[in-house]
C-alpha cells in the first residue's frame, strides 16, 4: 500500500489523467497534494466502473500498486457527490489489522484535508477507550476504519446500538480479503450481514493481493454484479524480485546474519522474520554484541509501540528489523488441506505443527489481531529474511511481499535447516524446522506455478569460518536468563511509554529520539571488545592498506620548557613531577 507518494512508474498508467474521473475540485487537490500525479492501472481500471457504473469491485493487485487509493477515492467521492446535512455513517472499511487500519485512517484523513467538516471518519481499532469512541461516533463520522472482530464487538453492546447505526451504509470495503479469512474473521462478517442494508443498495470492494475460490462465499454475501479485475502485473514483480535459500546448521544461522550485516553484504533496509518471540529477542541481544544496530517488532508490544517502530522504520532510523510473524500458523491447516489434495499427503503433520503451535504460545499473552507478514506498510525493504522459515508457502508469499514494491527491486533470502541437523544445537534449535525442507518443496513449487524462480545459495563457509568463534562468544552470552529479562525490560518501557506516545509526540516532537526502539537490551555478560572486527578476520578484499609507520615515540621531541615559581626550576609539559623531591618544607 503507497499512501503518502505515487506508485513507482512501473504501475503507473501514463495514458489516464485525474481529470478524466471527474472528480470534486476539494479531491483532486488533496490527490495533487500527495505526489499522485497520474492514476496506477488498478486505479484507472477501479475507479471508473465505481462511479459510472457503480459496479462492485473485486481486485488482484500486487502490494504497492495503489489499491488502497483505488477504493478510497470512489467512496470519498460519492460521499461528496451526495452530501447530506445529517451525518451518518455511509461506508464501512474493514481490515486484518490494527496496524493496517491506522494507515487507512491515515490515508483517508489526508484525502478529506480540504473538504473542511463536511465528511468525517473514524478508526474504532485505535488504541483509545471505548468511551472515548463513543464520544468521537456521537458526530456521526460518514466512514468507519475497522477489524471486522471491533466492529461486531462494539455493535454488541447495547450502549452503541443507536451510535452505530448502519442502516445508511452505502458501501463496503474489505481490503486483504484472504487475510481477514486466515485471520478467523468469518462469523464476524457473518455477523455483519445482520446489520447492513440489503445487497441492491449496498457497494462492495473486495481488494487482496491474491484471490482464490475462498472468497466465493463472502461474494455471494455482499456483491451483486462485481467487476472483477485481476491486472498482470507478475512480470513487474518477476523482474524486481531475486529469491534465494541457503541450506545451513541451526546455530550457523546466527553466524550468517552476524557475518552478513556486520560486513554490511545487504545494501539498504533488511526485514529479519522469526517465528517466535523469544527467538526475536535473541537474535537481537546477538547482535547488539557486535555493535549491530535493530529493533523488535512482536504482538506483545502495545499498538502504539508498534506503530511508533513501523514509523520509524520507514523514515530510516534504523534499517534492521526483527519481525516475529506468528500469523503464519493460523494458516496452516488450510495450507495442508490444500497441498494435501494436490499431492495425496497425509494431515498427521499439520496436526503436529497445530500442536506445537500450541505449546509455544500457551503462557503468552499476545494482541490476536496483530499481523507483520501483511498488512503493514513496510517502505523501502531491500531484503527480506526468512532467519526461520515459514510454516506454510502461503505465508512464504507475504512476507517476500514486503520487498519489490512498487516496481522497486529487492531480494528474499531464506534459511532452510536439513532434517539430519535439527535438534543439534539445543539453544538453536526450533522443533519446527524439522519441515523446512518439506515446505521449501512447496514454496519452490507454487513460485514455480507463479512464473518465479527461487535459487540456492551456498554460502563460502571457509571466508565465514574466522568468525566462528566470536560468534559463538557473543551466543554464549545471551542465556535463558537474559532473554527473559530482555523481554520483561521492553515490556515495562513501552508499556510505560505507549500510553504517552501519541499526544507527548505530537506536543514535543523534538523527544523523538529519547523513545527510540534499538536500544540495546543487554545480555548477561557485555562483551564491547566484539563491536570491533579485526582485519586479519576480513575477507582480502575488504582489508585496507596498512601504512608503515615506522617508529612512533610516546613523547615528541623538542617538549617546551616552563620556568618554576621557586628558583626557575624547569618542568616538562606531559611528565610528573617526583613528589618527595620536590618536596621542600615550610620554615
Amino acid at each position: 500500500m503507497s499512501n503518502t507518494k505515487a506508485a513507482s512508474a512501473a504501475y503507473v498508467d501514463d495514458s489516464t489523467k485525474w481529470d478524466t474521473f471527474n472528480l470534486d475540485p476539494r479531491l483532486l487537490q488533496a490527490i495533487d497534494q500527495l505526489g499522485f500525479e497520474n492514476p496506477t492501472l488498478i486505479q484507472s481500471s477501479a475507479i471508473p466502473l465505481a462511479l459510472e457504473d457503480k459496479r462492485d469491485i473485486i481486485a488482484k493487485a500486487s502490494t504497492g500498486s495503489g489499491k488502497t487509493a483505488a477504493y478510497v477515492i470512489p467512496i470519498i467521492q460519492n460521499l461528496l457527490s451526495n452530501e447530506r446535512e445529517d451525518h451518518e455513517i455511509r461506508s464501512i472499511i474493514l481490515v486484518p489489522t490494527r496496524e493496517l487500519s491506522n494507515q487507512v485512517h491515515q490515508f483517508i484523513e489526508k484525502l478529506l484535508s480540504y473538504c473542511n467538516s463536511n465528511l468525517g471518519s473514524i478508526n474504532l481499532s485505535s488504541n483509545v477507550s471505548d468511551q472515548v469512541l463513543q464520544s468521537l461516533l456521537i458526530n456521526k463520522p460518514e466512514i468507519v476504519i475497522t477489524t471486522p472482530a471491533k466492529l461486531i464487538k462494539m455493535m454488541e453492546e447495547q450502549n452503541n446500538q443507536n451510535l452505530l447505526n448502519l442502516s445508511q451504509v452505502e458501501n463496503l470495503t474489505i481490503d486483504e480479503v484472504d487475510l481477514i479469512l486466515s485471520y478467523g474473521y468469518q462469523d464476524d462478517l457473518n455477523k455483519l450481514e445482520e446489520y447492513l442494508p440489503i445487497k441492491k443498495n449496498l457497494q462492495t470492494f473486495l481488494m487482496s493481493a491474491t484471490i482464490n475460490e475462498d472468497i466465493e462465499e463472502i461474494k455471494s454475501k455482499f456483491c451483486s454484479k462485481p467487476a472483477v479485475l485481476k491486472l498482470n502485473e507478475d512480470n513487474i514483480s518477476q523482474n524486481n524480485l531475486i529469491q534465494f535459500y541457503a541450506r545451513t546448521t541451526e546455530f550457523d544461522k546466527y553466524l550468517l546474519a552476524y557475518v552478513i550485516f556486520k560486513l554490511q553484504l545487504i545494501k539498504g533496509k533488511t526485514l529479519i522474520f522469526v517465528n517466535d518471540v523469544e527467538r526475536g529477542y535473541r537474535l537481537k541481544l546477538f547482535m547488539e554484541q557486535f555493535g549491530i544496530r535493530c529493533c523488535i517488532l512482536n504482538s506483545e508490544l502495545p499498538i502504539n509501540s508498534r506503530l511508533h517502530i513501523v514509523d520509524e522504520f520507514n523514515k530510516n532510523v534504523y534499517h534492521l528489523l526483527i519481525a516475529t510473524d506468528e500469523t503464519n500458523n493460523i494458516t496452516i491447516e488450510q495450507d495442508e488441506a490444500k497441498e494435501e489434495e494436490d499431492e495425496g499427503e497425509e494431515k498427521e503433520e499439520g496436526q503436529e505443527v497445530k500442536e506445537a503451535s500450541k505449546s509455544k504460545k500457551k503462557n503468552q499473552k499476545k494482541d490476536k489481531e496483530y499481523g507483520v507478514s501483511r498488512g503493514i506498510d513496510f517502505q523501502n525493504v531491500a531484503c527480506v529474511l526468512n532467519f526461520d522459515l515459514p510454516t506454510t508457502s502461503r505465508a512464504y508469499i507475504h512476507r517476500v511481499g514486503r520487498t519489490a514494491r512498487a516496481g522497486k527491486k529487492g531480494m528474499a533470502l531464506s534459511f532452510v535447516i536439513p532434517v539430519k541437523e535439527v535438534g543439534k544445537h539445543k539453544t538453536a534449535t526450533l522443533p519446527l524446522a524439522k519441515r523446512d525442507e518439506k515446505i521449501l518443496r512447496r514454496i519452490v513449487k507454487q513460485q514455480e506455478r507463479s512464473g518465479f524462480e527461487i535459487k540456492p545459495y551456498q554460502f563460502d563457509m571457509k571466508q565465514v569460518e574466522g568468525f566462528r568463534y566470536r560468534a559463538e562468544d557473543a551466543f554464549r552470552a545471551v542465556t535463558g536468563t537474559a532473554v527473559r529479562e530482555a523481554r520483561i525490560k521492553e515490556l515495562k518501557n513501552e508499556l510505560v511509554n505507549s500510553d504517552k506516545l501519541k499526544r507527548y509526540f505530537e506536543e514535543n516532537p523534538q523527544d523523538l529520539a529519547s523513545l527510540r526502539h534499538d536500544k540495546e537490551l543487554h545480555p548477561s555478560r557485555v562483551q564491547s571488545q566484539l563491536k570491533r572486527i579485526p582485519e586479519y578476520l576480513l575477507p582480502e578484499s575488504a582489508r585496507g592498506e596498512v601504512k608503515n609507520l615506522g617508529f612512533v615515540p610516546f613523547h615528541k621531541h623538542g617538549h617546551r620548557v616552563q620556568k618554576g615559581k621557586r628558583g626557575g626550576h624547569g618542568k616538562r609539559f606531559g611528565k610528573k613531577s617526583d613528589p618527595l623531591k620536590s618536596f621542600k618544607p615550610r620554615n
